[in-house]
């Protein structure tokens, strides 16, 4: 674990502060969950930040952008929330109304700057992924134009140990956080390493040719793909939104 960080300029709006120690710590999947909404939401609707506890339980069960699925009652993330409180990753703050509302404490927890929050945001609510995917996803809390721009993150965060490799750089590199427990990590590297195992048998010397002439391309083409994957998931959100405001106004 490391004990200091370089970071950037911390980001307004989601409380970001300078600090000078990290204090993070490996987190099972439902206090991930938490930690990444928190993120998500801090940066695509600011205006809906801090959140309530019921915002923050649809937030964890909403069916895009996440995965793996999950089904968390109000009294879970309210547990969870007090168990994230107690390690410092997570504030309750007092509002005008009465009713509490949270925020994150990534910034100094992580020891990161606003790019390298908005990909580890995506990391923790998703999991492993290629870098065309990560770089899509990410994109949507903050700017990222393309693979170049996102590897020096990852070298970053790799340098702190938040970032782990699964697979080796170039074409179809897949990366996830290091937040995981030691059992699930260990669980996480060795299917990675089978499934590389695997491909790596079926590919043929011509198909490896292929692929390590044109890195570009193929990267680009794993962007879109995530993309198009994006649209979709928020697509199937929206027509999920209207089907609630229709049965609201029957």
């Amino acid at each position: 674990m490391e004990s200091g960080f370089s970071s950037g300029t911390p980001e307004v709006v989601d409380g970001g502060t300078e600090s000078q120690a990290v204090k993070w710590q490996p987190l099972n999947s439902r206090q991930r969950r938490v930690v990444g909404v928190l993120i998500e939401k801090a940066k695509t609707t600011p205006d809906a930040y801090p959140m309530t506890l019921n915002s923050l339980t649809t937030g964890c069960n909403q069916k895009s952008n996440r995965s793996p699925q999950m089904n968390l009652s109000s009294e879970d993330i309210e547990t969870i929330l007090d168990e994230l409180r107690t390690m410092g990753a997570v504030v309750e703050v007092q509002t005008s109304g009465r009713v509490p509302k949270y925020r994150h404490q990534m910034y100094d927890w992580l020891g990161v700057d606003k790019v390298e929050l908005a990909v580890m945001a995506e990391l923790l609510l998703r999991g492993e992924q290629t870098l065309g995917e990560l770089r899509a996803r990410a994109s949507r809390m903050e700017p990222i134009s393309g693979i170049d721009q996102l590897r020096p993150v990852l070298q970053s965060l790799m340098a702190k140990r938040l970032v782990i490799s699964l697979s080796p750089e170039g074409r179809g590199q897949i990366v996830s956080h290091g937040l995981y427990k030691d059992r699930e990590l260990a669980e996480l590297q060795s299917r990675a390493a089978g499934m590389a195992a695997a491909m790596a048998a079926g590919d043929s010397p011509a198909e490896r040719s292929v692929g390590q002439a044109s890195p570009h391309r193929n990267e680009a083409l794993e962007a879109l793909q995530a993309e198009i994957q994006q649209l979709r998931e928020e697509l199937a959100e929206v027509k999920g939104d209207v089907a609630d405001l229709k049965a609201l106004m029957q």
